[in-house]
């Protein structure tokens, strides 16, 4: 990866900022940052994306990955961080046949207007296909638990802030081996599936601190993630994504208890 803009190292996470909290109680509060960054495939503008400016490397890596932008790892060849005015870009390089496929998907998505027959071709497009999961991954109850026991400690930002989002790399036996907080759930979902990309651990499951969409599923579906944990519910188009392909997937885990929507013979503890 291309060295990162020394601009862009120098955002904050946060910001401290005055508010009054009655007469004559003035004080600083932390805030959580947030700023929009490009996301640039060869010099082509794709999205752009609000997020607090940490780990921007493995969001971009992460999002190229599912988003079904870059095939593999591989095909990311670079990403620069570049702060601009009003935000960030991060510039990618990808490979040439991912690239062409990303421009054929932006020409059939050119021009649509109204709804209907363009918004099911949109749906269409939004759940694209994916082959079904291994059956690789377990995961114990306890080990669950543990993880969420450890995990409020393990989110320095949103302790400051209250307002960051975590995704967690589980291990088999409970211990958090990564934890990526953001403004956004997906921007936070990204930069781990980013950082597994680039050679974080493999055996274990992803934990997230957010409800679980239809898109976190699809997401870590698409990375090869067997298992999500979500301390919120899912929808229930989520649910039904994940029984499809394979993923199992935990609503509420919260301590002493989890709800196993799909998949559950992954799951190991009492019945």
């Amino acid at each position: 990866m291309t060295p990162t803009d020394p601009a862009a190292d120098n955002l904050p996470d946060r910001a401290r900022l005055p508010v009054w909290r009655g007469p004559g109680d003035w004080a600083d509060d932390a805030l959580i940052a947030e700023v929009p960054v490009a996301l640039v495939y060869n010099g082509v503008a794709h999205a752009v994306m609000m997020a607090t400016p940490t780990e921007l490397e493995l969001f971009a890596l992460g999002f190229s990955l599912s988003e079904g932008i870059a095939a593999c790892p591989a095909n990311v060849y670079d990403v620069e961080i570049v702060a601009v005015a009003g935000g960030v870009e991060a510039r990618i390089e990808l490979a040439a046949a991912d690239f062409m496929a990303l421009k054929a998907r932006r020409r059939q998505l050119a021009g649509r207007t109204g709804c209907g027959l363009c918004g099911v071709e949109r749906l269409a497009e939004v759940l694209r296909p994916l082959p079904p999961l291994p059956f690789s991954a377990t995961l114990s109850l306890d080990a669950l638990q543990a993880g969420l026991a450890a995990l409020a400690a393990a989110q320095p930002l949103n302790a400051a802030t209250g307002a960051a989002h975590a995704a967690a790399w589980l291990a088999p036996d409970g211990a958090l081996e990564a934890v990526f907080e953001d403004v956004g759930r997906h921007v936070a979902l990204d930069k781990l599936l980013g950082w597994r990309a680039r050679g974080g651990a493999r055996a274990g499951a992803a934990l997230v601190t957010s409800r679980a969409s239809y898109e976190m599923a699809h997401k870590a579906a698409c990375c090869g993630v067997e298992i999500l944990a979500a301390v919120s519910a899912p929808t229930a188009l989520a649910v039904e994504l994940a029984g499809r392909l394979g993923l199992t997937l935990i609503g509420f885990a919260r301590p002493g208890r989890a709800n196993v929507y799909t998949h559950s013979s992954r799951v190991a503890g009492p019945r």
